[in-house]
C-alpha cells in the first residue's frame, strides 16, 4: 500500500526528472503509395509532428526540438534509413538528448537497435501513450487497466527498464527513477501479474454490469461523450453538469471516466458519461485494457461525438473516433450519434458563416463549451434523439393515486401534467418500447 503523500511525492519526483529529460521528437512520414502512406495522407505531416510534440509535453518532457522524416520503405532493423540514423545520431550527441521520441510504432529489434546507434533511450508512440495514461491514472481501476497495456507491451521487449514489480502505476517506466533497478523483464513474472490483474478487470466488468442493471430500475438513460483527445469532452461535461472534471488544454487530460445526472428541456433526465480521449494510431493493447470502461459507450443510449472544429485536421480526427467505435463493437452508431462541433469560440467570423450545419434531425449541433453557446440545441438534440423509439402515453389518474404519480416520475419521461377540473391528473409520458407493457399494467384502469 503506498503510504500517504508518497503519491505525490512520486508525482514530484516525475516532474523533476522530465523537466530534466532532453527530448527529440521525430516524426517519420511516408512518400511512397502505400496502405501506410493512405492511412497517414488524411493528415499533413507537419499536423502529426504537432500532435506528437504535445503528446510528450504532456508528461512535461523538455523538448528541445522536432524533426520530421520522409521514409520511402521502413528498414527492418532500424526503421529509418542508415544515413538518416546517422544524422540524428549526431544531432543527439551535439545537442545533449536523454531520449528520443519516435512518432511510430518500433519493434522491439528496430527499438534497441536506434538506442545502441543514439546512445540515448527510444520510446515509441505507443509507449509513450502508455506513459501518458500512466501518469493521468487516478482509480484504482485506471492504475490496473494501464498496468495491464503496460505489461503486454512490455512483455515482447525483453531488455527493458521495467519496474511495476516496485510500483503500482505507470509513468515514467523508460526513463527509471530513485529505487529503481534496470532488470531483464522476467516473462514468467509479467504474465503472473497480467492474469491477476485480468482477474481483477473481470471483476470491475462484472460491478459496472450490475451498476447498468441497477441503472436500467430507474430509467435513466445513458449519454455518452466520446471524442479526439483534447477535443472539449470535460469542458463540456463540465457545462452540461455543473461539475468540475479536470479540463485542461493538454492531451488526456481525462483519463478515469465520470458520470452525472443532467437534465433535459422536457423535464427528464440521462446519465453522462465522460470517456477518455481517442487518437490515431491508439495503441490496441489500451482499446483492449480499457474495453471495461469502453462499455459504457456501447452501453450508452445516445454517444455525443465531441469535434473540435477549430482544429486543422478536424475530419481525420472524426475519422479516427469512429474507427475505434467500430473497433469496440458499437452497433448502429449512426443511430445513437449526436455529432457535436465544439470551439466556436476560437473560430474567426468568416470561418462560423462558413460551417455547413444541415438543418433538423441528424445535423451536426455547433456549439462553444467554454462559452455556452448552443448548449440549449445541444440538450434538444440529445433528447430527440432519446425519444425515438420511445412511445407517448396519455393517462388520467385517481386524486388520490398520488403513489402512482410518484412511480411515473421515478420510472417514465413525464412531459405535461395538468390537473383537471373534477381533480383527476393527467399526464402525458414518454417511456421506451420495453417499458410501454409495464405502464400499462401499472396503470390498467387509467383512461388514456
Amino acid at each position: 500500500m503506498t503510504e500517504p503523500g508518497a503519491e505525490e511525492g512520486l508525482g514530484q519526483r516525475e516532474l523533476i526528472v522530465a523537466a530534466h529529460t532532453r527530448t527529440l521528437v521525430v516524426c517519420p512520414y511516408s512518400t511512397s503509395r502505400s496502405a501506410l502512406s493512405e492511412r497517414l495522407a488524411a493528415r499533413s505531416p507537419e499536423a502529426r509532428r504537432e500532435e506528437a510534440v504535445g503528446l510528450a509535453r504532456a508528461i512535461d518532457l523538455s523538448v528541445v526540438d522536432s524533426t520530421l522524416v520522409a521514409l520511402s520503405e521502413i528498414r527492418p532493423a532500424t526503421y529509418l534509413g542508415k544515413g538518416k540514423v546517422a544524422e540524428l545520431a549526431e544531432r543527439v550527441k551535439a545537442d545533449e538528448i536523454n531520449l528520443v521520441v519516435m512518432d511510430c510504432a518500433l519493434s522491439p529489434v528496430q527499438q534497441r537497435n536506434l538506442e545502441k546507434e543514439f546512445k540515448a533511450k527510444v520510446i515509441d508512440r505507443t509507449g509513450l501513450i502508455l506513459e501518458i495514461f500512466g501518469r493521468r491514472a487516478r482509480t484504482a481501476e485506471g492504475a490496473l487497466q494501464v498496468e495491464l497495456a503496460h505489461l503486454t507491451y512490455q512483455k515482447s521487449r525483453l531488455v527493458r527498464s521495467w519496474t511495476h514489480l516496485e510500483r503500482q502505476r505507470g509513468g515514467f517506466g523508460f526513463l527509471g527513477g530513485p529505487g529503481e533497478t534496470q532488470i531483464e523483464t522476467d516473462r514468467r513474472l509479467i504474465e503472473e501479474r497480467m492474469i491477476r490483474i485480468e482477474r481483477d478487470l473481470d471483476k470491475v466488468k462484472k460491478t459496472r454490469a450490475l451498476h447498468r442493471a441497477s441503472r436500467a430500475d430507474v430509467p435513466y438513460p445513458i449519454v455518452a461523450l466520446v471524442g479526439y483527445t483534447n477535443a472539449g469532452k470535460s469542458t463540456l461535461f463540465n457545462r452540461l453538469t455543473r461539475a468540475e472534471v479536470v479540463a485542461a488544454d493538454m492531451l488526456f487530460a481525462t483519463l478515469d471516466p465520470t458520470m452525472r445526472l443532467i437534465k433535459l428541456p422536457h423535464g427528464g433526465a440521462a446519465i453522462l458519461s465522460d470517456t477518455v480521449g481517442f487518437i490515431s494510431d491508439l495503441p490496441t493493447m489500451l482499446i483492449s485494457a480499457f474495453r471495461a470502461t469502453l462499455e459504457e459507450v456501447r452501453a450508452a443510449d445516445v454517444i455525443v461525438h465531441v469535434r473540435d472544429i477549430a482544429h486543422a485536421d478536424s475530419e481525420a480526427q472524426a475519422k479516427d473516433v469512429e474507427a475505434i467505435l467500430s473497433e469496440l463493437g458499437v452497433v448502429g452508431a449512426a443511430d445513437k450519434l449526436v455529432e457535436v462541433w465544439n470551439k466556436l469560440d476560437k473560430l474567426d467570423p468568416a470561418h462560423r458563416s462558413g460551417l455547413a450545419l444541415g438543418q433538423g434531425e441528424g445535423s451536426p449541433v455547433a456549439i462553444s463549451a467554454l462559452t455556452g453557446e448552443g448548449i440549449d440545441k445541444l440538450t434538444a438534440a440529445i433528447e430527440t434523439r432519446l425519444a425515438r423509439g420511445r412511445s407517448l402515453i396519455d393517462l388520467d389518474l385517481e386524486p388520490a393515486d398520488g403513489q402512482g404519480l410518484h412511480w411515473l416520475y421515478e420510472h417514465t419521461e413525464v412531459m405535461a401534467r395538468e390537473n383537471t377540473e373534477d381533480g383527476h391528473v393527467h399526464v402525458t409520458v414518454r417511456v421506451p418500447a420495453d417499458t410501454v407493457a409495464r405502464v400499462k399494467r401499472r396503470f390498467a384502469g387509467a383512461g388514456g
